[in-house]
């Protein structure tokens, strides 16, 4: 039983490990924004060795208060949009930005169970933003992921960092274009 829980967790350590190894090569620092993932993202980018080289903190703002005290979230942007939606994650992002150094924030909202007929229990809304020289890059998507709550929350987690190597290749595409080089 022993050995069985070490490679589980040998196994974690080994996806984390590989995004901290990229944050490292591409010198990214990442802040989250958490809503109902509740910290998972960092939590997980946490269990690689190193990590304090590549996690600069975690906002865990699962309330609408907490959006708007915390992020600076706009009460506009959360007029306008239900809490679950790409707009918000959006704003979470570049509210973690603004109150932290780093280059990376990433950035999940969502819903594990849902008792909302407009949206499916398990939807999750991302949002990767980019902070160099030339500014912010943001990128969002909405996926949904099966399972109860904490299903739900554990794949939330896990995707938001596997699509960090995806988007980061985006926005290289997006410079390379701009500069008439694509």
């Amino acid at each position: 039983m022993t050995e069985e829980r070490q490679d589980e967790t040998s196994g974690e350590s080994d996806v984390a490990g590989e995004i901290a190894a990229f944050l490292r090569r591409h010198e990214l620092v990442v802040v989250t924004a958490e809503s109902c993932t509740a910290g998972l993202i960092a939590a997980s980018l946490a269990e690689a060795p190193g990590a304090g080289q590549v996690l600069e903190c975690a906002f865990v703002v699962y309330a609408l208060g907490a959006k708007r005290r915390c992020l600076g979230v706009p009460a506009d942007v959360l007029e306008r949009n239900n809490l679950t939606s790409e707009p918000v994650a959006l704003a979470m992002a570049a509210g973690a930005l603004r109150h932290s150094d780093a280059s990376l924030a990433v950035a999940n909202t969502g819903v594990a169970d849902s008792t909302d007929p407009d949206i499916a229990p398990g939807t999750q809304c991302f949002a990767w933003a980019f902070r160099d020289e030339d500014g912010t890059h943001e990128f969002a998507e909405t996926r949904v992921f099966a399972g109860d709550r904490n299903a739900v929350r554990r794949a939330a987690a896990d995707y938001a960092l596997a699509r960090i190597p995806h988007y980061h290749a985006r926005l290289a595409s997006v410079r390379a274009g701009a500069s008439g080089h694509g």
